[in-house]
């Protein structure tokens, strides 16, 4: 068995270009279709977030439409209401990453409100890259990755290959005008090589240790490449 750590979102709300608060949170899919991944191989799930702070589900991705329909929206709204890893987190500043054999940090809006700038979640994440654990991060979860600044002001992710929701999804989303900024722009901004596929496939990327996923329908595929990386 595996300990994997879940690196989330306390935020449940974006503050957009014009200074208004947008509802967000966790994008379900990407918490739920890894976590059930990871239970099923046998690992234990802990989850974190900034000042032990419950991770709140964007509600947006319970809805039938977000996710093929009213069957799997329901099971995703079980899972997350019922789940005791999602209930019971630890604040991010007392994790030992010492005690975890990998990282995995969804998405949702909320990661670039709290986790892009979180100084806590960008230690264990330098040091999950640094000591070789195996890295999962999904959609806009890379926004954490924007967190991880070495003391000369470089991004300790600079010059990896990722991936992460782009442009053309944010745009199609119709967040794109309304953003503060775009996670495609920053991630290249802070020296990370974001590579792309078709908006709303699903497509990862590795780097070394580093496993990224393009959007929530990468989720399943994320989870699975994690998990060949623990066996």
């Amino acid at each position: 068995m595996s300990k994997i750590l879940f690196v989330m979102t306390g935020a449940d709300t974006w503050t957009l270009a014009d200074g208004t608060k947008h509802p967000t949170g966790f994008w379900a899919e990407e918490a739920v279709v890894p976590l059930e991944a990871f239970r099923a191989a046998g690992h234990r799930v802990t989850v974190a977030t900034p000042g032990g702070v419950v991770p709140p589900v964007d509600r947006g991705s319970l809805a039938a439409e977000a996710n093929g329909g009213a069957e799997q929206a329901a099971h995703l709204k079980e899972v997350v209401e019922s789940a005791p890893e999602f209930a019971a987190p630890v604040a991010l500043t007392d994790v030992d990453l010492a005690d975890y054999d990998a990282v995995y940090v969804p998405g949702g809006h909320g990661p670039m409100e709290d986790l892009a700038v979180d100084a806590d979640s960008g230690r264990l994440l330098t040091g999950a890259l640094k000591g070789g654990v195996p890295l999962g991060v999904v959609c806009h979860g890379p926004a954490a990755l924007l967190a991880a600044v070495a003391e000369d002001g470089t991004n300790a992710f600079a010059g990896y290959t990722v991936t992460a929701f782009t442009n053309d999804e944010e745009r199609q989303a119709g967040h794109a005008d309304k953003a503060k900024w775009l996670l495609q722009d920053r991630l290249t901004e802070a020296g990370l090589k974001v590579e792309t596929g078709a908006a709303w496939a699903p497509h990862i990327q590795t780097d070394r240790n580093v496993v990224t996923g393009q959007n929530p329908a990468s989720s399943a595929a994320l989870a699975e490449e994690l998990l060949a990386r623990l066996a």
